[in-house]
Order: C-alpha cells, then structure tokens, then sequence
C-alpha cells in the first residue's frame, strides 16, 4: 500500500471518528494535497522524526461553516513546533493553518464549480 492511500485510509478513519462525536456537524471531509506545509506556507511537507523513526504528520480540522473535516500534512520545522506548544493551548500557528486550510479548500471548490 502506498502512502497516499494509507493517508486516506487514516482520514476516513478521523472522519468516522468525527461524525460520531461531533453528528451532523461533519458532512465530509477533504485532504489537502498541496506540496507546501499549511502552517507556514514556504517549506514542503516531509517526514518528521517521531521516536527514531520517520513518520508523517496527519492532522486534521472541522470547518465548521461547510462542515467539512480537513486533513492535512505539515513540514517537519512546523510539526515539531506544533507537538511542543499544542499540548498547553492553541496557538497562532493553528490560526495560521486553519486559515491557509480554508483558502486552499475555498480555491478548490471553485476550480470544481467552473
């Protein structure tokens, strides 16, 4: 199995996981394939050392205005950050990828209306 579809394996399961827990408020989700990491935009998303092995960093979001659960990977700079202040608050850098995550899925369902 290749890594695309262990992802979206991975975010189907987040997404049966989400209906259950937040109902209707989930209707779909969307896996953001974009070479450059959401949260800072510049660097490409790679692997991460996670316990001395390489491993990816799948996260996901609600957008709660369409209610769609979006998944996404982040570079490993961005990552690392995230793992080390997430535990203790949001932080900017979530504001950062939510709202670079919606621009990203807003330009998406345009190109799909056209």
């Amino acid at each position: 199995m290749d890594e695309s579809n262990i992802v979206t394996g991975l975010l189907g399961e987040l997404y049966t996981r989400a209906k259950a827990q937040f109902g209707d408020a989930v209707q779909s989700f969307w896996f953001y394939d974009g070479d450059r990491c959401p949260a800072c935009t510049t660097r490409p998303i790679g692997v991460i050392n996670y316990k001395g092995k390489e491993a990816l960093s799948l996260n996901a979001f609600i957008y709660r205005e369409r209610g769609v659960l979006i998944g996404y990977l982040l570079c490993s700079l961005c990552a690392q950050r995230i793992f080390a202040t997430s535990k203790k608050h949001q932080t900017r850098l979530h504001d950062n990828i939510e709202q670079s995550l919606i621009r990203a899925y807003r330009r998406h369902m345009n190109v799909l209306d056209a």
